[in-house]
């Protein structure tokens, strides 16, 4: 685990290395909405990096809207101002990964509205969906495994049901660091996952019924037991960087 993270934050410094170098293309070349980057080839050359790391820096400006590929056709600067453009990539490179606090209060606002939103628009395919991932959880909670990944896949069925992609694609985008804070911090014990089993169903059960608030009801249950181990989480961590100074 200490080799993957040490690879996780020196890829993190590379990509934002490069993203800081594309900044630096930009503004020397003057180049303005609409006009076009060099090749990933020639832009991998005159950094001295990997096409597939520089690969990633430009994903990462086009999620945030900052650049634009075109298949077929290049890498383009998109429709934003060049103050505004490098403002937000000294944010981008200044980012830290969020602790595991900030996903979990991050995750429930998401999904206090997104379950909201699957009780008013799910389809009988989505519904089927997230039985489907609520089986799969139960059973591996009866057989004493590990359901963590399980419990994941039905949340992220609900925020598929609400039909809205941009919250669908934050729950994708944090679900990886979910995961690995769960393992780490063992969160879900055996009592935790068989009260999970009944939760889980009283949230799907009022998505079937169509009954927004008491699924938003029932979601505020289901994550009341996440919150406070987080917070004690929190407190046990600071306590342990008080006592080492």
């Amino acid at each position: 685990m200490k080799i993957e993270a040490l690879n996780k934050i020196e890829n993190q410094d590379v990509r934002n290395e490069i993203i800081s170098k594309i900044r630096e293309l930009i503004n020397y070349k003057n180049l303005e909405p609409g006009d076009k980057l060099p090749s990933e080839r020639m832009l991998a050359e005159k950094f001295g990096v990997s096409r597939n790391n520089l690969r990633e820096a430009i994903q990462t400006l086009e999620f945030y809207g900052l650049l634009k590929s075109i298949p077929q056709s290049g890498t383009f600067v998109a429709n934003i101002g060049i103050i505004a453009l490098n403002g937000m990539i000294s944010d981008i490179v200044s980012l830290d990964n969020p602790d595991f606090k900030s996903l979990v209060e991050t995750r429930i606002l998401l999904e206090l509205k997104t379950v909201k939103l699957a009780a008013l628009r799910r389809t009988e395919s989505q519904l089927k969906n997230m039985k489907e991932a609520l089986d799969a959880y139960k059973k591996k909670v009866l057989n004493g495994e590990d359901a963590v990944q399980e419990d994941l896949l039905f949340h992220l069925a609900i925020a598929k049901a609400s039909g809205n992609r941009t919250m669908n694609t934050f729950m994708l985008i944090i679900t990886p660091e979910i995961i690995t804070n769960f393992e780490k911090y063992h969160v879900c014990d055996d009592n935790q996952a068989l009260l999970g089993i009944q939760e889980h169903t009283d949230i799907y059960e009022a998505i079937k019924n169509k009954d927004p608030q008491a699924a938003k009801e029932k979601m505020k249950v289901h994550f009341r037991s996440l919150y406070q181990y987080c917070y004690n989480i929190d407190i046990n961590e600071n306590k342990g960087i008080a006592q080492s100074r």
